[in-house]
């Protein structure tokens, strides 16, 4: 009897079904969303956007100030 049958296949795909059927609900859970109350922004999207456009700003400023590198 060999590991790879149809009995362990099947239960390996569904168990990979139910795995990633939690993990979306676990991943949309996590989004940080609008609150409902004051259809603001939460802080942590607040602070997560505010930190992606300062990361895009210091590789935007690094890529644009180098020059051209000098030959010998």
């Amino acid at each position: 009897m060999g590991i790879v049958n149809r009995r362990n296949a099947v239960l390996g795909w569904t168990v990979w079904q139910v795995g990633k059927r939690a993990a979306k609900k676990k991943a949309k859970a996590a989004v940080p969303t609008l609150d409902r109350e004051t259809k603001k922004p939460n802080k942590p999207a607040i602070v997560a956007a505010v930190a992606a456009a300062g990361a895009g700003l210091m590789f935007w400023r690094k890529k644009s100030s180098d020059g051209p590198t000098p030959t010998e």
